[in-house]
């Protein structure tokens, strides 16, 4: 049995990795919230140590013509989270210990910036790290490119080769692209591949650990409401798709950390 190295009556402590900008707002405010009104500790991690992080400055503002944005209330958890010491003193990703953290939570986001952490084999090193101690591990959105790319360090198999996931799926990545490209251009495309397929592609049989999840484009889970979220988990992996799934996900991740 793995020993749960950072945990004091109940206590948990979660590692959320972020680049320094363009990081989804949802998927880190919401998640940083419920962690930590259970009690839980949350360290942020960036390139370097001492980076005050930003999240996707659109998304607080509203996209285009002032929609396709965060909601309030992720908006005000945001906004509490700019306010919290945690927020300004971050590790390092190559300097962290991850044998000190309970979880592990790995955000999305689509803007430009997320290239820093999307692509970083510092973190992928890590992150290998913490996948071997078994540890829950919670990815949303392009998050889960991380895993994707991500190979164990002992076999070079990539750790989601046999694992049910999710992630953010095509025909939503597709859709928010060609309804802003003529104003934003490639702002909702990170990188010429859909994100869908290259996670398709690290998976050992796609057609049955994928899963998609139920059609939605504009309606999201809440605090009170689930109906449209969906999450995918799988022992201690856990998933979801966009932003509209960071409550369930969230929720899901806490039950994790208890379990």
């Amino acid at each position: 049995m793995v020993t749960r190295g950072a945990c004091h009556d109940g206590r948990m402590r979660v590692l959320i990795p972020v680049p320094d900008r363009d990081f989804d707002v949802t998927e880190v405010a919401v998640p940083w919230r419920l962690l930590t009104d259970a009690g839980h500790e949350v360290v942020f991690a960036t390139e370097r140590a001492g980076t005050r992080p930003a999240a996707d400055p659109r998304l607080l503002t509203g996209v285009l013509f002032g929609r396709l944005g965060a909601e309030p209330e992720p908006r005000r958890f945001y906004e509490q989270l700019t306010a919290a010491p945690e927020f300004a003193a971050t590790v390092s990703w190559a300097d962290v210990e991850v044998g000190e953290y309970d979880g592990l939570l790995l955000p999305g986001g689509h803007a430009p910036g997320m290239r820093q952490y999307l692509g970083s084999e510092d973190l992928r090193r890590q992150v290998a790290r913490f996948w071997a101690l078994e540890r829950p591990v919670g990815a949303i959105c392009h998050g889960v490119l991380v895993l994707a790319r991500t190979r164990e360090g002992d076999t070079g198999r990539g750790v989601l080769a046999g694992r049910r996931t999710t992630c953010l799926p095509k025909y939503m990545e597709r859709t928010a692209y060609l309804s802003t490209a003529w104003r934003l251009g490639r702002y909702y495309r990170t990188y010429p591949a859909y994100v869908e397929d290259e996670v398709r592609s690290a998976l050992t049989d796609p057609g049955t650990q994928f899963e998609r999840g139920p059609r939605v484009l504009t309606r999201r889970g809440t605090a009170v409401d689930d109906t449209h979220a969906f999450v995918v988990e799988d022992g201690r992996y856990l998933s979801a798709r966009w932003p509209g799934d960071a409550y369930l996900f969230a929720r899901r991740f806490l039950t994790l950390l208890r379990g």
